[in-house]
């Protein structure tokens, strides 16, 4: 899953990238690459450029960003796969094509983060956000559920795309409410709040990131998914205080290299992108996202966490009944 970044946003974050290098010692004498899964411009491309800057010179020579786009980022997980293992091909990937698709596509997806990659770290972490047209007469979650509740038909509601972590936090919800949802799957999240300002959606689920900038004008924000309020929406609830701990569900981009990669290298790489991660720089472009410059504690960290959270997808994904073709 990838997300669009304004123009401006987009020069404001990149021109961050010239803060000064880091201090450490260069890992690898040859040039590396991150390799993502979507388009420039969204989010995905950003991020790597920001860290790629920050691992010039202190993991490889030079680091470049490398789109291989396609199969909703599947194919660029492939590639790392299949990739030399001597630290130069390095994946950057949403959690949602590790932890989630496994068991939404499991005829398309052919790798396991687990055995096919060695899990470095987090690189951020992103909340995701509840949101119904400004004009709603609800003005909360619980309020809107109760509204959903006696309208008595079917009512649209959208995520940024079919099978995403949001389009299942929706199903979550509306089995817990007992809710008569129909969910409308957008390529992307821009032309879904453009139809949720206009009237035309109950409500989104997606990136809070995406739907911040109109909160108060076009829309309004019910619920966030983070453990905790977010700084700059201190009024809107967290899920979990509304009674919904299992929509408490962050998303992340995470690091990873081909299954192979010598013990030092990957020790090398998750220090570095530590470092990165731990500048004022770094901190600051993340949050004009709305992300965290969160990384994990160790690479045998991370690769817990994508085993805790794919195998809580694998039953939210079989109690939901969701097949392909929903």
């Amino acid at each position: 899953m990838t997300f669009a970044i304004g123009r401006r946003a987009t020069l404001g974050l990149l021109a961050a990238t010239a803060a000064p290098g880091l201090a450490r010692a260069q890992t690898l004498q040859r040039n590396a690459r991150i390799v993502i899964g979507f388009p420039p411009g969204g989010s995905s491309d950003v991020i790597a450029r920001l860290y790629a800057e920050r691992l010039r010179g202190v993991f490889a020579p030079t680091i470049v960003v490398d789109g291989r786009v396609g199969a909703a980022g599947r194919i660029a997980v492939e590639h790392v796969k299949a990739a030399e293992a001597d630290g130069t091909t390095i994946l950057q990937t949403p959690a949602s094509m590790l932890v989630l698709q496994p068991h939404v596509f499991p005829r398309e997806v052919r790798y396991d983060a687990l055995t096919d990659l060695i899990p470095v770290s987090t690189v951020c972490t992103y909340p995701f956000a509840f949101a119904v047209p400004r004009e709603h007469p609800a003005q909360s979650l619980p309020a809107w559920i109760e509204w959903a509740r006696a309208q008595g038909r079917e009512l649209p509601w959208a995520s940024p795309a079919a099978g995403s972590s949001p389009h299942f936090m929706g199903i979550v919800l509306a089995k817990k409410a007992g809710l008569n949802l129909t969910h409308i799957p957008f390529r992307g999240a821009a032309p879904a709040v453009q139809d949720l300002i206009a009237g035309r959606l109950t409500c989104f689920i997606g990136v809070l990131g995406d739907v911040s900038a109109h909160h108060g004008q076009g829309l309004r924000l019910l619920a966030v998914s983070s453990a905790a309020r977010n700084p700059r929406f201190p009024d809107v609830p967290t899920f979990a205080e509304l009674g919904h701990p299992d929509l408490n569900k962050d998303e992340w981009f995470g690091a990873l290299l081909p299954a192979g990669t010598p013990a030092p290298i990957v020790t090398a790489l998750h220090g570095a992108i530590r470092a990165a991660a731990a500048t004022p720089e770094m901190i600051a472009a993340m949050e004009r996202l709305e992300y965290a410059a969160t990384t994990s504690e160790s690479p045998a960290a991370f690769a817990e966490r994508i085993r805790r959270e794919r195998d809580d997808w694998a039953r939210i994904v079989r109690e939901s009944g969701f097949r392909p073709e929903n």
